[in-house]
């Protein structure tokens, strides 16, 4: 199973994945998969390190005061970090693994401004997005950087839209947009999402002293974390819980469910991952449950439905 999730890892950076952001977040929580990114092998690396952002699906259990957060869209395109030294655009860089990534300086040059009025280093972060009309925006914005034609990537519909900088900026995170915006970039916090695909919102610490105090994780940010939106559940009875053995060598419960429908398919069971998620869950056989399809295929119980 590693493997297979080290090769959906490498398809979703690429831009081209073979399966949705919720199947795959429900593999690797099963599988304990912990790897972000992928080993890019023509690879530069960031002069700071890009991180992931950690999930959390129910604001109540937010990991932050979030009334000391900004709120932004988290744009769904591909990440990719601008470094300007002495003024000048020197490297854009695919996000890779975050460490390293692919040198795509000649197309991010038609998409962002290529001389800013600074005489030291910076690293801007950001998004390449490409409007929702366009089918699979995500992969298609991820897919135009790996374009070897730089004659074809300037006529695809493109934005770069910034988020973040190193070192940091200002001792605020709006005051940080505020003199990117003054470089001539698009700003997260004042971009127009409206025409773009979005996948949740970014809760970010306005203080960027405090932002910068907390700290990281491995992976995260200590002062950011990532709402996403978890699909309204279907309720029915869980009739049983049956224990299967996986390819891996895993045993996991598998719910036995009284068939709804979800999405215009009958779904009869679900899975339960492990012992602790039924005990969190306080599932008991005949109880009535909320069950959603995540990534609309891989059914799952959310939650126990009191009477």
């Amino acid at each position: 199973m590693r493997k297979f999730l080290d090769k959906m890892s490498e398809l979703y950076y690429e831009g081209t994945p073979a399966i949705s952001d919720a199947e795959f977040d429900l593999l690797a929580e099963k599988h304990n998969y912990n790897q972000v990114g992928y080993i890019v092998t023509d690879a530069i690396s960031h002069v700071y390190q890009m991180y992931s952002l950690q999930k959390c699906f129910d604001i109540t259990k937010a990991p932050l005061d979030i009334n000391s957060c900004i709120v932004t869209p988290k744009l769904d395109g591909a990440a990719v970090s601008l470094l300007y030294v002495d003024g000048n655009l020197e490297l854009a860089l695919t996000r890779g693994d975050g460490i390293q990534g692919r040198d795509i300086t000649d197309k991010m040059r038609m998409l962002v401004p290529t001389e800013i009025k600074r005489t030291d280093l910076i690293q801007i972060t950001g998004e390449v997005v490409a409007p929702s009309s366009i089918p699979n925006a995500r992969n298609y914005a991820a897919g135009s950087l790996g374009l070897k034609s730089l004659n074809e990537f300037a006529t695809r519909p493109l934005r770069f839209v910034a988020y973040d900088a190193s070192p940091r900026q200002a001792s605020s995170y709006e005051g940080t947009m505020t003199i990117m915006k003054m470089m001539g970039l698009r700003v997260v916090t004042e971009f127009d999402c409206s025409d773009y695909p979005t996948d949740g919102l970014v809760y970010r610490l306005q203080d960027s002293v405090e932002f910068e105090r907390l700290g990281y994780t491995s992976k995260h940010p200590r002062g950011a974390f990532a709402l996403k939106e978890q699909a309204e559940g279907v309720e029915t009875t869980l009739i049983d819980v049956v224990w299967q053995l996986g390819k891996s060598g895993v045993v996991s419960p598998v719910a036995i469910l009284d068939p709804i429908e979800i999405g215009g398919a009958t779904v009869s069971r679900a899975t339960l991952h492990n012992i602790e998620y039924i005990r969190d869950l306080n599932l008991e056989i005949g109880c009535r449950v909320s069950v959603i399809r995540s990534g609309e295929i891989i059914p799952r119980i959310i939650g126990r439905v009191e009477k």
